[in-house]
């Protein structure tokens, strides 16, 4: 094709690929090193917790008695990260956020690798300059906080089972159970995302053996990563937990619009969970349109609405002009390249858009927050990077053809001249 064949993309892709990643790292270094950053809620119980941790042993959040509030991965990698820089000693949270750098930085290098799996060189490389320059991965690399350790893990796990569906590959499907266990480990709402996996695969294939096979490789992935976690439980509280307790996110979702006082049911003398169903039941029989629209449309709203910012910093690091429309504008495009993408939905591509509702929808159960698109907004640039490079590759068709066509007309005159 004309626009390919004048830049010889095979020969310089590897070339933008790293001044991509070097400018990436650049802005992200800068930003770490040119603000002060702020401690969020969470970051300061998480750093007591794992103070308590490293001295007691004892593993509670927010409490000095055991417990399985929150998933261990995050606290166990801030853990080993006090360990390594003595705590006592040195402040560990300059460390961690240097280690989300890299952390970003490989994400974008898979999602650099799973774009052009699925589009080709010139999406991958789309892919890749986005996500360098998409405000919240930059700012989140300060925050102290799950979304860079989960969207690295989750865009790993998004590589592997790509490879597993596409080769039929049993080491694949481990590695992606694997992968998606560790994500669960640091978010646990992730593990939505195996069984939508493989009931994509089976209705995209038909071959229900070669299903079961790739899902019970991925489900020992799970199992080997998860055990652990699920013993100690079993061990130390008396309950197979499987991921973590925390039931406040959930009921904190059943208050339409955040508002935290509409008092549609008495709150006196029952459980957080006992007032969230009772808030489901009667929410959904007397108010059925307001919890209807609340539990689709406004949630969703609410969650890819605005970018996430991460946990605050002063001065403020703009990155780039115009950050809330180019959130908008990725969101929607992501949401056009989807609908593309289900006219002909037996394509690998398919795996992406799938998991993409299948995480929304489980996200619709809990209180939504503009950090939980974080995570999704690499599957949803990617699928921008797709759509582009579909479109670069029709521009590119009609310039070429435009180009013969003149070439053609010209050589006729000649001849008429001649």
């Amino acid at each position: 094709m004309f626009l390919l064949t004048r830049f010889k993309l095979n020969e310089w892709s590897r070339v933008a690929l790293l001044l991509i990643l070097l400018a990436a790292a650049y802005v992200r270094f800068d930003f770490l090193v040119s603000v002060d950053h702020h401690n969020s809620h969470d970051t300061v119980h998480y750093d007591i917790m794992v103070r308590q941790l490293l001295e007691t042993g004892v593993y509670g959040y927010k409490s000095e008695e055991p417990n399985a509030r929150v998933s261990p991965g995050y606290p166990l990698f801030m853990a080993a990260v006090y360990k390594l820089v003595d705590y006592k000693q040195r402040d560990p949270m300059a460390a961690i956020r240097y280690i989300q750098l890299v952390f970003s930085l490989i994400t974008i290098w898979l999602s650099y690798r799973i774009a052009k799996r699925l589009g080709g060189e010139w999406a991958g490389l789309l892919a890749a300059a986005g996500m360098a320059v998409y405000p919240p991965f930059i700012w989140t690399t300060g925050a102290v906080l799950t979304e860079t350790i989960a969207a690295m893990l989750l865009t790993t796990y998004l590589y592997w089972q790509l490879v597993a569906f596409e080769r039929a590959n049993r080491m694949a499907a481990l590695r992606a159970g694997i992968a998606l266990g560790l994500t669960a480990l640091v978010r646990p709402e992730f593990l939505a995302m195996a069984p939508a996996a493989y009931l994509l695969y089976l209705h995209w294939r038909r071959k229900g053996g070669q299903s079961l096979k790739l899902l019970l490789c991925t489900a020992l992935g799970m199992t080997v990563v998860l055990s652990p976690w699920l013993i100690r439980n079993i061990v130390t509280l008396n309950k197979p937990i499987v991921t973590a307790t925390q039931v406040n996110p959930f009921a904190a979702g059943t208050y339409p619009n955040k508002n935290y006082d509409d008092g549609l049911v008495d709150r006196v003398g029952k459980t957080q969970m006992e007032v969230a169903r009772e808030r489901l039941r009667v929410g959904f029989t007397e108010h059925t349109w307001t919890f209807v629209k609340w539990y689709t449309v406004g949630k969703l709203d609410y969650i890819y609405g605005k970018m996430f910012t991460g946990s605050g910093h002063k001065p403020f690091y703009p990155v780039i002009p115009f950050r809330a429309a180019l959130h908008l504008l990725l969101v929607y495009t992501g949401l056009i390249a989807a609908l593309v993408i289900l006219i002909n939905w037996r394509q690998p591509a398919m795996l992406i858009v799938v998991l993409l509702i299948a995480i929304s929808a489980a996200r619709l159960a809990f209180v939504p927050e503009y950090r939980y698109n974080f995570t999704a907004m690499p599957q949803i640039i990617i699928l921008d990077s797709l759509l582009a490079a579909r479109l670069l590759a029709w521009l590119s068709e009609w310039l070429d053809k435009r180009f013969r066509l003149r070439s053609k007309l010209s050589m006729a005159r000649r001849n008429r001249h001649a």
